[in-house]
């Protein structure tokens, strides 16, 4: 498959690595470290022999004496002086996207951990790749050091996949960890995930849902054998969580995770980004902090969950190495695991047609006949209620022993299986009956 493959063992792997930030330095420092042990296991050295990045003062941590620089990664990729481009980067369009296809087009095998621009541009990546006769690899690009990509091509490739789900973002996991362990606030939770770098000074890239759904696009191809559509991911973020909801869940048995979800149903492939409600039970719910986290349901293995560090310098780089590790003993095989022409292009699966169980938080004006009218809002779409709780906080109780200040009161609702377009219809009436007196927090419910 790749070209490779094709040179003599003796002869070097040379290396263009475009982009020094955190990663690219780690790639540089685990080849030099693993420089023989990597020889030993790949029949031939791997050498990086030339860099590309903006800023050619600044101080990495890492000699870059007799490697060529160049200021255009472009230029870097076309070079005769490597045989293959680790592209890292970053972004879906510009130069990293620009890099990626001159080095396909020039007959060189890729590397990227850029979920970006494979989420939008991975198939024509990956046809680029198969007509030059050449890899693309990017295990490093969900789920940082989880080898999450070679087990979906290749270690289960005798499996039918039916649903992948797994905690794609550790900004996210960080932040709701730390609000339900000590009860913070979202917004000091991200502040202190942004003096710890955890977080970006612009977080809405990971907290908003996007760098999940990046990465879930990524993962749904590679797991249910169809073309990348990240455009037909439904996308929530977390800012909307607070500590009450935690502490909800935890009462009722659950934890709340960011979870990117990938399932097969009758009407398609669904695919969706939001928070959810696990059981404390489940294995995922266990994962806590920055760690990462994907489990797959598939006929023959049941059910497989792998955890481990989902970012950062030398757990992505890692899965960098790994992918020109196979480069070099001419192992990569097809980018997502068969032909683009057999990738098949999987029947959206709009987010109203969604069914499971739903946590549903009200803000319930206190006043004879509410509670009686969401309940009926309820029963006229069909939901069935497993749980009903209120919360009146102590002080209100203290202030006002019987609830007549008409002071809102937090009602919590555990739905049975529904639609999401049963749950809106109903959250939408009980809102125009004046019931509520801010919009509800709708959290999905994952089963086991």
């Amino acid at each position: 498959m790749t070209s490779a493959s094709a040179q003599p063992a003796a002869t070097p792997l040379r290396i263009g690595l475009a982009g020094l930030g955190t990663v690219g330095a780690s790639v540089l420092r685990i080849l030099r470290r693993q420089e023989n042990a990597l020889s030993e296991r790949c029949g031939r050295a791997i050498r990086v022999t030339a860099v590309s990045a903006r800023d050619r003062t600044r101080d990495r941590g890492v000699d870059l004496g007799g490697l060529t620089w160049f200021d255009d990664p472009v230029a870097l990729a076309r070079s005769s002086e490597i045989d293959c481009l680790v592209e890292l980067v970053g972004g879906s369009e510009g130069p990293a996207k620009a890099a990626v296809e001159a080095a396909l087009s020039a007959g060189k095998s890729v590397v990227t951990a850029n979920k970006a621009l494979l989420a939008h541009h991975g198939v024509a990546l990956a046809t680029l790749a198969e007509e030059k006769g050449v890899a693309l690899a990017f295990e490093a690009s969900a789920a940082g050091g989880i080898p999450i990509v070679k087990t979906l091509r290749e270690a289960l490739a005798g499996n039918s996949v039916t649903r992948l789900y797994g905690i794609l973002n550790g900004t996210c996991n960080y932040i709701l960890s730390r609000m339900e362990m000590e009860g913070l606030t979202f917004e000091a939770c991200l502040k202190d995930a942004q003096r710890l770098g955890y977080a970006e000074a612009d977080p809405t890239f990971d907290v908003e849902g996007y760098d999940t759904a990046h990465k879930l696009a990524i993962l749904t191809s590679l797991a249910f054998g169809t073309k990348i559509d990240a455009e037909a991911i439904h996308v929530e973020g977390i800012s909307s969580i607070t500590p009450l909801d935690l502490k909800m869940a935890d009462e009722l048995g659950y934890r709340i995770k960011l979870l990117g979800v990938a399932e097969r149903t009758k009407a398609g492939i669904e695919q969706r980004v939001h928070p959810t409600m696990v059981p404390k039970s489940s294995a995922i719910a266990q994962v806590m902090g920055v760690l990462n986290a994907v489990t797959v349901d598939a006929d023959a293995v049941r059910e497989l969950t792998l955890v481990g560090p989902g970012a950062g310098g030398d757990p992505t780089a890692s899965a960098v190495v790994a992918d020109i590790a196979d480069i070099a003993r001419g192992r990569a095989g097809l980018p997502f695991g068969l032909p683009v022409a057999r990738l098949e292009t999987a029947a959206r699966t709009p987010m109203q047609r969604h069914e499971g169980g739903y946590y549903v938080r009200l803000s319930v004006v206190d006043r004879p006949g509410a509670a009686a009218g969401i309940a009926t809002r309820m029963a006229q779409a069909d939901i069935s209620l497993e749980s009903i709780v209120q919360r009146r906080s102590a002080a209100a109780a203290a202030q006002d022993p019987a609830g007549r200040s008409g002071t809102p009161v937090p009602v919590v609702l555990i739905t049975y299986a529904t639609s999401e377009a049963a749950i809106r219809s109903a959250l939408a009436q009980v809102s125009a009956d004046g019931h509520i007196a801010e919009p509800p927090q709708v959290i999905r419910i994952e089963r086991e």
